[in-house]
């Protein structure tokens, strides 16, 4: 069967973006020798930095699907004025530049603001803290697990909920009994974008906590004193590691498409 030019056309550009996607990531993990990536992987920073990074962006993914999926779920199954206006509020973060995010979080954590103010007398600080860094990474990555738990909510047939509902069932039971199992791999890939969005976020931590160190920030500063030559064995270990974790959790997920 003769191909048409179009299609030729879609395989080019499939070509060039694949090309432009690995290129570089693949000269990067070439850069360092074997023996310098097992130096690198045994200094105590770098391995505290990763499990940072780590650890603050699986702490901002699991406060998303704590206080994102019940707003997700109000967002697609009902209907109401401003509604538009709530779901642009959900995006902003999205496309609000980097340091702007730490400029506003300090505005608010800041001793001159009631929030603030509490905070410290709870004992809670966020300039130069793990807290911090958590808050700033809930605040980018949030926006991604509420629109993908969203979008797999109203792929779910209402008339499910609605005879649930119609045999007794009060709206707790139903969410956990139907919406949840059918719903779970939507959160599930939910979490996995907001998980990514945060550990890769540089700019507004930066700005509320330069210290204590993530694996970005980390890169930053050897890139910035040493060059290259000692920031890409990190590199590669935050890509490769992020890698693994983001392949378990997709792999987890696979079980419905191939069902599909």
């Amino acid at each position: 069967m003769k191909r048409e030019p179009f299609f030729w056309v879609t395989i080019s550009c499939g070509v060039i973006i694949m090309a432009f996607i690995l290129l570089p990531l693949i000269e990067m993990m070439r850069a360092p020798s074997v023996s310098m990536l097992g130096q690198t992987i045994k200094d105590k920073d770098v391995l505290r930095s990763i499990w940072l990074s780590i650890y603050t962006a699986g702490s901002a993914a699991l406060i998303s699907f704590v206080f994102g999926t019940p707003l997700a779920y109000l967002l697609a199954r009902t209907h109401f004025k401003g509604k538009q206006l709530i779901e642009s509020i959900v995006d902003l973060p999205i496309v609000i530049p980097h340091p702007v995010v730490g400029i506003a979080i300090l505005s608010v954590a800041g001793r001159n603001h009631w929030v603030g103010q509490l905070m410290a007398e709870l004992g809670l600080r966020v300039m130069g803290s793990v807290t911090g860094i958590i808050t700033v990474l809930t605040f980018v990555g949030m926006p991604f697990y509420i629109n993908s738990v969203k979008e797999g909510i109203e792929g779910i047939s209402p008339r499910l909920e609605n005879v649930s509902r119609s045999l007794g069932a009060s709206m707790f039971s139903t969410f956990f009994r139907i919406t949840f199992p059918l719903a779970w791999r939507s959160m599930l890939a939910g979490i996995i974008m907001c998980a990514a969005r945060a550990v890769s976020e540089f700019g507004a931590v930066v700005i509320v906590a330069y210290h204590p160190m993530i694996a970005p920030v980390m890169i930053y500063e050897r890139f910035e004193a040493y060059g290259l030559k000692y920031s890409q064995p990190v590199a590669v270990w935050l890509v490769a590691l992020c890698l693994t974790l983001f392949l378990i959790l997709r792999l987890i997920a696979l079980p419905r498409k191939a069902q599909v």
